[in-house]
């Protein structure tokens, strides 16, 4: 039989989620940064094979909010657990159960769904440490299946898809063979230019950057597509930081923006960037609203 379902992926933040789903789809479709708060949104992705069609959720890190927008991204975590056939829920090779990872467990413990637990990074350890850990999150007891990985390095990824067809239900193909998102592409392109930003900004201003697709066009007469997006931060200080000097930062995220948009478009891509401040967005309702956030 067929087995398909909604698989809801959860964890603290930088624990290799949205790495997992990129090595599972083999595209590049969730943004990966080594800073918190990396995913903001639900964002659904689809993987499917000859035997099965899973339906990933790719939730915001779990973490204590700070913010309206904080609120927001907890909110969307948490409501996915009983909306779906299967959790995943990933951590990685920290020795002991910390406190965030404690609350997540005593959560986890009033659901009624299915739980596989994914231990990642593996491949920063040495294997009796890995037993160690199997060991440990065994005796929390409420695990379908515990399943080291690499997400990074692909190590038993497809151990992880053999448990997924062992655990979700009969059903049928939910969306095209060929589907691998639901998003809208322009807001791959946004995440993906968030991404950069993420990357090549200091630790404290990411958090504070949101994008907006202002324009998306695709030119008649060559195969080409202009794109024109806004940078939102909330102090003059750091419109500075992300222009840089002689605007050498902003070309920088540009480019680097540029060179992963034109692989998942497969076209030349004309990208311009601009930079507006908007203090205090991520606590403003309407603001929240306007980027996505509902």
């Amino acid at each position: 039989m067929f087995k398909s379902g909604f698989v809801s992926v959860i964890g603290r933040s930088n624990v290799g989620k949205s790495t997992l789903l990129n090595r599972v789809l083999g595209e590049k479709l969730t943004i990966i940064s080594d800073k918190p708060q990396t995913t903001r949104n639900k964002i659904q992705l689809i993987y499917t094979d000859e035997n099965m069609q899973a339906i990933f959720l790719d939730t915001p890190g779990i973490q204590t909010p700070k913010n309206k927008l904080g609120d927001y991204m907890l909110k969307v975590s948490m409501s996915t657990l009983n909306e779906v056939d299967v959790i995943t829920y990933i951590v990685d090779t920290t020795e002991e159960i910390g406190k965030l990872d404690s609350e997540i467990i005593e959560k986890l413990r009033l659901v009624n769904t299915k739980i596989i637990l994914l231990i990642n990074k593996i491949d920063k350890i040495a294997s009796d440490k890995v037993n160690e850990l199997v060991e440990m999150y065994t005796k929390v007891g409420i695990f379908e299946q515990i399943i080291p990985i690499s997400a990074l390095n692909g190590d038993n990824i497809e151990g992880y898809l053999t448990s997924l067809r062992n655990t979700l239900p009969d059903g049928p193909m939910y969306y095209d063979k060929d589907s691998v998102t639901d998003q809208p592409i322009r807001q791959i392109v946004q995440e993906l230019i968030r991404e950069k930003a993420l990357i090549n900004l200091s630790d404290e201003l990411p958090h504070g950057i949101a994008i907006t697709i202002e324009k998306f066009k695709e030119r008649q007469d060559k195969k080409l597509i202009d794109i024109d997006a806004t940078i939102i931060v909330e102090k003059k200080s750091h419109k500075g930081m992300v222009i840089g000097k002689k605007g050498s930062m902003i070309k920088k995220i540009g480019t680097d923006a540029r060179i992963d948009i034109e692989q998942l478009l497969d076209t030349k891509v004309n990208l311009k960037l601009w930079v507006k401040i908007d203090e205090e967005w991520r606590n403003k309702d309407s603001r929240l609203r306007y980027l996505g956030y509902n």
